[in-house]
């Protein structure tokens, strides 16, 4: 056996179909990924079953605005033939934008080939969990100076979406610096199911929730790409002024990702996106924190910081635990200064044990976690019973 297919062979799974099938599969996808980068529909159909091209060529038509700057699929998993003559393949869509990614972000795709006289044809490209956008409808781009924004919806409101993440960075990087790219990406699907769907989470369960930082996976995989997400029913009911909070409340959320660790509470993460993301907006604590504010009202004052799971979408009191997040560190920042806040984050993603969080208060603010809760709690009744 030539060397070349005993290494197609060993990639196989046990019992999987034989390297000639595999080295088909793989020139149809390697032909599908130069049709997807050049946008070329006609090269993309060519590799697609007969029965199979009505769809594909809605499909085509669907992604050819995307920017692609690379695309590969990289096969995970093939199938054994089934009597019907359909194969099943499991393949990541390995893909980077142009201007956004500086390594690949990774889609999950099931793949099926039809065998046909021509050989084995693709005849279905669908997502394997999470959607892309342009599973969902016709993409369309709106290019900012700082920003690349895909959606489903007008042109207009994608126009809408590139000028408030324009202003979103620069504010982000006034607080934050230059260490991080500085360019925005953000998808917009028109309906709040499929921004469920390309969450792959079920329908609602981000109600009201304007917009999410999500990463996609990828290589390397400690620095993956970054996309914000906007939940269009939700992001259309905010003001002008909500909109800009929510869109630097999620960039903050891009420009920290390299500090950002697995034991970074959220309730510090939520806050300092909440704080930069109302920097400078003019509004009091009580404009900020509505529902905070009628906590205290009523005599309900919180004497513990939120948990990570009090962020959760659905989650009773969301509202609250956000507000409070934001308080945090506006205290910190009205006490120390804003940098002291920014080195405070840093700081925490740095210890590589949770069991530090005290050592990094009580280095940054003089402050035990205990002492820090009751300083928070009793600023909180100040600047909300005012």
């Amino acid at each position: 056996m030539p060397a070349a297919d005993r290494r197609a062979a060993a990639l196989l799974p046990q019992g999987a179909p034989n390297a000639g099938i595999r080295a088909r599969i793989d020139d149809v996808l390697a032909g599908r990924a130069r049709a997807l980068l050049r946008a070329d529909r006609a090269a993309l159909l060519a590799g697609t079953a007969p029965a199979a091209r009505a769809a594909q060529d809605r499909a085509a038509a669907r992604v050819a605005a995307v920017p692609f700057s690379a695309v590969e699929y990289r096969i995970s998993e093939i199938g054994e033939p089934a009597p019907d003559g359909r194969l099943t393949v499991t393949a990541g869509l390995s893909h980077r934008l142009r201007g956004i990614d500086e390594h690949p972000a990774v889609l999950p795709r099931r793949l099926t080939f039809d065998r046909t006289p021509a050989g084995w044809l693709l005849s279905g490209d669908e997502p394997d969990g999470s959607a892309a956008l342009w599973d969902l409808g016709e993409t369309r781009v709106a290019q900012g100076e700082r920003s690349l924004v895909l959606g489903l919806g007008t042109a207009e409101e994608l126009a809408g979406l590139a000028a408030v993440a324009d202003r979103a960075v620069p504010a982000v990087s006034e607080l934050w610096g230059d260490g991080w790219p500085g360019r925005l990406l953000l998808l917009s699907p028109a309906t709040e199911p499929q921004f469920a769907r390309m969450l792959d989470v079920t329908a609602g369960s981000y109600q009201g929730i304007a917009a999410v930082t999500v990463a996609a996976g990828g290589e390397p995989a400690a620095t993956p790409a970054d996309r914000v997400l906007v939940n269009p029913e939700a992001f259309r009911g905010l003001s002008d002024l909500g909109r800009r909070v929510v869109v630097t409340h999620e960039a903050t959320h891009v420009a920290t990702r390299a500090a950002t660790r697995s034991w970074t509470p959220l309730w510090l993460s939520e806050g300092v996106a909440d704080y930069t993301g109302y920097r400078g907006a003019g509004r009091t604590p009580k404009q900020i924190a509505p529902e905070l504010g009628r906590d205290v009202a009523a005599g309900r004052v919180p004497t513990a910081l939120p948990a990570d799971a009090d962020f959760a979408a659905g989650a009773p009191g969301i509202a609250q635990a956000y507000e409070q997040a934001w308080l945090a560190c506006e205290m910190i920042a009205n006490r120390y200064g804003p940098q002291r806040l920014v080195r405070l984050y840093r700081e925490v993603g740095a210890m590589g044990d949770p069991a530090r969080l005290e050592a990094v208060l009580r280095a940054e603010l003089g402050l035990d976690l205990p002492a820090f809760t009751k300083a928070w709690a009793t600023e909180l009744v100040r600047q909300l019973r005012r």
